[in-house]
């Protein structure tokens, strides 16, 4: 079964200050874009879950091929986000779950995670940065579907992975491609002050 790649992006982006972080423009384009772009490009099917009071979010995807869901309630935390996307997907499709707000993570780093699923069907892939400190994306075989639909809160799916150690699969990515996320202002200034050392 093809892979379908799960963007999340409902998050409330509270530490923002008032601002959206899956909106902050790089190189002229919001991340949410950057991020569906990238994922898209990987040939595989995309779905972004997003928040129903953002509509700059849903305008930054424009014109991509992919699919929207809207998360009801996404106040209940990742969880919600989660099911509500995976409720749209193929039941006998392996998920990659993907992050919004990871500005570094390139096409080539999710076909690398992906890539572990060609050998090893019931694996667990992650990312990790270059000294193997785990990050995003997670992929999770369609056996493990039941498991994430239990989910709740907003613990995300770290509670699976603590179940199945022996599947899991570290996919080392450049840098810290899998650990750079930017939360608050302070991250984007530090992170945008780094790109043009």
């Amino acid at each position: 079964m093809t892979p379908e790649i799960l963007i999340l992006a409902a998050g409330s982006a509270s530490r923002m200050h008032g601002g959206d972080k899956l909106v902050e423009p790089i190189a002229g384009e919001a991340l949410l874009r950057r991020v569906a772009r990238r994922a898209l490009a990987t040939g595989r099917p995309v779905t972004v879950a997003l928040a129903p009071d953002r509509p700059a979010r849903l305008a930054a995807l424009d014109g991509l091929a992919l699919s929207r869901v809207i998360v009801p309630d996404p106040g209940q935390g990742m969880a919600a986000s989660l099911i509500a996307g995976l409720a749209t997907l193929p039941a006998t499709a392996p998920v990659l779950l993907l992050l919004a707000d990871l500005p570094e993570l390139t096409t080539e780093d999710l076909q690398a995670c992906l890539a572990v699923w060609a050998d090893d069907p019931q694996a667990i892939p992650r990312g990790a940065d270059e000294n193997g400190r785990p990050g995003h994306p997670v992929g999770f075989p369609a056996d493990l579907r039941v498991e994430l639909m239990a989910l709740s809160g907003d613990e995300g799916a770290r509670a699976i992975l603590a179940r199945h150690p022996a599947r899991l699969r570290l996919v080392r990515l450049p840098g810290a491609h899998a650990t750079t996320d930017l939360d608050t202002p302070e991250d984007w200034a530090r992170w945008r002050a780094a790109q043009t050392d």
